[in-house]
């Protein structure tokens, strides 16, 4: 039976009662950090919360501010923010097959893919499969409207608040995106997810003492790639 083919609810509001709580609460807690950094760079309020809706990635906002703060040149940003961002775009490919089986037109999977973040993404992963195809584009809206309504309400927030708090709070709010993403993966409870989390842990700190610039990326690239390579190595051993 797939899910929700008995509820009384439509799938918009399925998903907007599925993001109603940790995600939306956590992006809201994540963009007032955001909206405190933006003013602190110099942005106004409705560029900052415009800057939400249209990068829609927090850590390319981050690089957008940090590098509007030193005067680089527009292109630097772009390119800063577009790099920081690039995970979406394997987020989007592992995702689209359960779109492609949806009647809608193929013209809204552009309209999905620019409204994709790590909380939609986690959610249609889990529970997609699941789904009538007829619901998940409907639900995938209900979902990530929740989530960007969230996080231009905390970036509104977070730059009028600044200087109400002590800066080394609000910034701290920033970080609680990426620890609530940790979580979203190991509760997958899938292996070869638990795997790039533990090995990311471990070659984190270690690449960022070989490069402050680059450490992340490589840890990324390095941790990721050497747990998919040990999770098949796992399934053809099982096998």
């Amino acid at each position: 039976m797939s899910l929700f083919a008995e509820s009384p609810r439509g799938p918009v509001a399925h998903g907007a009662a599925d993001a109603t709580g940790m995600p939306a609460l956590v992006l809201f807690a994540s963009m007032i950090g955001y909206g405190s950094m933006a003013r602190e760079a110099g942005l106004t309020l409705w560029t900052s919360i415009a800057s939400t809706g249209l990068v829609w990635g927090l850590p390319g906002q981050i690089a957008m501010v940090e590098l509007y703060a030193l005067g680089a040149p527009v292109i630097a940003v772009m390119v800063a923010a577009s790099a920081a961002n690039a995970r979406f775009l394997p987020m989007v490919l592992s995702v689209m097959p359960l779109f492609n089986e949806t009647p809608t037109r193929r013209g809204w999977h552009y309209a999905v893919a620019q409204f994709m973040s790590l909380n939609p993404w986690a959610a249609m992963m889990r529970d997609g499969p699941r789904m009538n195809p007829a619901y998940r584009t409907p639900y995938f809206a209900g979902f990530a409207g929740v989530c960007i309504t969230a996080a231009l309400i905390g970036t509104a927030a977070g730059f009028l608040m600044a200087g109400a708090l002590p800066r080394h709070v609000t910034l701290s709010l920033v970080f609680l995106n990426p620890l609530f993403f940790t979580l979203v993966f190991v509760s997958t409870r899938d292996r070869g997810q638990i795997l790039a989390v533990l090995a990311g842990i471990a070659a984190g700190p270690l690449f960022h003492l070989v490069s402050a610039d680059w450490g992340l990326i490589l840890t990324g690239a390095v941790a990721g790639t050497g747990a998919y390579f040990i999770d098949r190595q796992i399934r053809r051993r099982d096998d």
